[in-house]
């Protein structure tokens, strides 16, 4: 027989439900917060993913780096700054210098990697290291899509979109249907089920959010959706193989019920970095989101 405990299984249901409140009541905080900002742009929206970009950073170091990481978040905080300050001035550039300010923001992040390699211990170096650009890809990549006038807020309506459907669904899908674990090692509580779900709601809203803005090629932006879905469970899987690999539960506690701003934004940072590749191979530099939106 099973032996139940009907006190211990109320007591688990209630702090799960109060959890989720949380979750919700910060959600309907933050989610028209990053909207607004994204329909302002400018550089109110780089100042948005330059914070955001430092608080992970800080986030990361505090999960993988030793107590004394003030001279690797000084160095690696400096180069995500600088980086994401160079790739938002590409929306003001003229023809001919948007490639190159890109290129230059990569190369400062390539630098601050270098500096922050000689800064941390041995046995920590390559996780420490590989927050720098982790931290430059959340400013970088959204602020290089809304750079686009025609359909950046668009595209970052989207991928917003996209990234939430996934999580929201994903999650209750997952709860109501169970199934096999998608990755028992890294996350216990995520299943096949759930992940398909996420995927499909994703394509759902996309379909959805492209008739509105009267895009057409349905078949090739409902693909795309899939795979920012795919790639956005990933960054998830990603950051709690890295938690994990710490024994850290969550990457800080900045935002009630979610943990910390990395946690929020770790599906984010990978399907935003997919979408950005897409729409700079398809639409160059100049018109990314249009190269990710427009078949």
């Amino acid at each position: 027989m099973v032996n139940a405990n009907p006190e211990r299984f109320w007591n688990a249901s209630k702090a799960g439900g109060s959890e989720l409140v949380l979750r919700v009541c910060s959600a309907l905080v933050l989610a028209p917060l990053a909207l607004g900002v994204a329909y302002i742009g400018g550089w109110t929206f780089v100042v948005f993913w330059i914070v955001a970009a430092l608080i992970v950073l800080w986030e990361w170091t505090s999960v993988v780096a030793g107590r004394d990481r003030s001279s690797i978040l000084i160095a690696g905080g400096a180069s995500a700054l600088l980086a994401i300050v160079l790739a938002g001035s590409i929306g003001s550039a003229g023809e001919g210098i948007h490639a190159v300010r890109l290129l230059a923001a990569i190369t400062v992040l390539v630098m601050g990697v270098l500096g922050v390699a000689a800064l941390a211990s041995r046995g920590e170096r390559a996780w420490v290291t590989a927050g720098i650009p982790y931290a430059g890809a959340i400013g970088i990549a959204p602020v290089v899509l809304r750079s686009d006038t025609t359909l950046g807020f668009v595209a970052i309506v989207l991928l917003f979109a996209v990234v939430w459907a996934t999580d929201i669904f994903a999650y209750f899908i997952g709860r109501a249907v169970g199934g096999p674990k998608l990755a028992p090692r890294f996350s216990p509580k995520k299943t096949w089920s759930g992940a398909v779900g996420g995927a499909l709601a994703a394509v759902v809203v996309t379909v959805v959010i492209a008739r509105a803005a009267g895009l057409n090629g349905m078949l090739p932006l409902a693909i795309i959706a899939a795979l920012l879905s795919t790639a956005a469970q990933a960054g998830d899987l990603f950051e709690s193989m890295l938690k994990r690999r710490f024994g850290a539960k969550d990457s800080g506690h900045l935002i009630p019920g979610h943990g910390g701003l990395m946690d929020r934004l770790d599906g984010f940072v990978a399907a935003a970095v997919l979408a950005t590749l897409i729409g700079l191979v398809r639409g160059g530099i100049e018109a990314p989101a249009r190269g990710l939106l427009m078949w």
